[in-house]
């Protein structure tokens, strides 16, 4: 009912004069906003949105000379919506603005998921969030994707590389067949080729549903796990480092966006690279943390085997070509951007162990 009128509003606002709302910001110092997460502050990717977009943004505004300043509403911890939702909270205009979770968006999102098909092929935190970065600023079909959901996309969101949490120690690929492995529902083509079952959740979930049986084990990156103590329902952490990978992002409302004084809209994407940015160095500098804490805790961590690596990305099905042939019968101009994407993972400094563009 609050976002029905909050629209209607907006509309019935926008129907009085051009660019109403935007004039009516200019009258006015305050400008309220609301930027909102499903994830806690604890995460990598949620915590710079409090301390670059949030704590940021007015002081650049007085730097600026601007009169304007933002009355900001913090919504994190999945108080307004859960991670089901990042997409069309933003789209809709439940909030303002916030992180989006593209891997949980492959039909709206699938350009910004194409690192769930190029599995192992980005070595640096830095490296991925440059390519995607890159990849949405120049190309126009990524442009058109976040366009088409309303919303106006800044700065993506990047992982370190994904490994096994599990109640059981892994010593071999062949460990893994009949687990029940949790996580986004885009990893199951990494994991079902191995004879495991991928069990589709979102990360707040999952120490409960470890708990309770509901999986043996779960696939996620180590920045991800610690803050959720997931080490402590699954004590055997396997290695694997799948490459860094980005899946989503800070995006605006783009109704919200077109509504603000122009000294906002600079300051905001300003703020939104600079997010990005922030958050690869928070993934460089906890992922070690994380890792040395979760032994110190009584996990008990192996790394994966370089041989076994490789074997893992051979058994994969060609994803590449799955996710372009998949994307192109939708009108999705997949084998551009697959093409595109691994080129500029060689020109960051990128050593995939696989190529997924060989065969589109």
């Amino acid at each position: 009912m609050l976002l029905i009128s909050r629209r209607a509003v907006l509309a019935g606002t926008a129907a009085i004069a051009a660019g109403p709302v935007k004039g009516a910001f200019a009258q006015t110092k305050t400008i309220p906003l609301t930027i909102s997460s499903s994830h806690p502050l604890t995460i990598p990717w949620v915590e710079p949105l409090k301390t670059v977009i949030v704590e940021q943004s007015n002081r650049k505004l007085e730097a600026m000379g601007s009169p304007n300043r933002i009355e900001w509403t913090e919504a994190f911890g999945g108080s307004l919506y859960g991670f089901n939702d990042t997409l069309e909270s933003v789209t809709q205009q439940l909030t303002d603005m916030g992180w989006i979770g593209a891997l949980w968006e492959p039909s709206a999102l699938p350009l910004q998921n194409i690192m769930y098909s190029t599995p192992f092929a980005t070595s640096t935190v830095r490296q991925a969030v440059d390519v995607m970065n890159e990849l949405n600023q120049k190309n126009a079909a990524m442009k058109a994707e976040w366009d088409r959901q309303n919303i106006v996309f800044f700065g993506c969101c990047v992982s370190d590389g994904y490994h096994l949490f599990t109640k059981k120690p892994i010593e071999s690929l062949a460990d893994l067949k009949g687990l029940k492995i949790l996580g986004a529902p885009v990893c199951a083509p990494w994991i079902e080729p191995l004879g495991a079952t991928l069990v589709g959740t979102g990360l707040p979930a999952q120490y409960s549903q470890l708990q309770t049986g509901v999986g043996d084990g779960s696939i996620l990156i180590a920045t991800g796990a610690y803050p959720l103590k997931i080490h402590e329902v699954a004590p055997y952490v396997t290695l694997v480092d799948t490459g860094p990978l980005t899946f989503g992002g800070f995006g605006v409302n783009k109704d919200t966006f077109e509504g603000l004084p122009d000294d906002v809209k600079t300051v905001l994407t300003e703020l939104g690279y600079a997010y990005s940015a922030e958050n690869a160095r928070l993934i460089e500098e906890k992922q070690k943390a994380a890792l040395e804490k979760m032994e110190a805790e009584g996990a008990k961590l192996h790394k994966m085997p370089q041989d076994q690596r490789v074997a893992w990305v051979k058994a994969m099905p060609d994803l590449g070509k799955i996710w372009v042939e998949g994307n192109e019968a939708k009108g999705v101009p997949a084998r551009e951007i697959m093409k595109a994407f691994m080129a500029a993972v060689k020109a960051h400094g990128g050593e995939p162990l696989r190529d997924w563009s060989e065969n589109v």
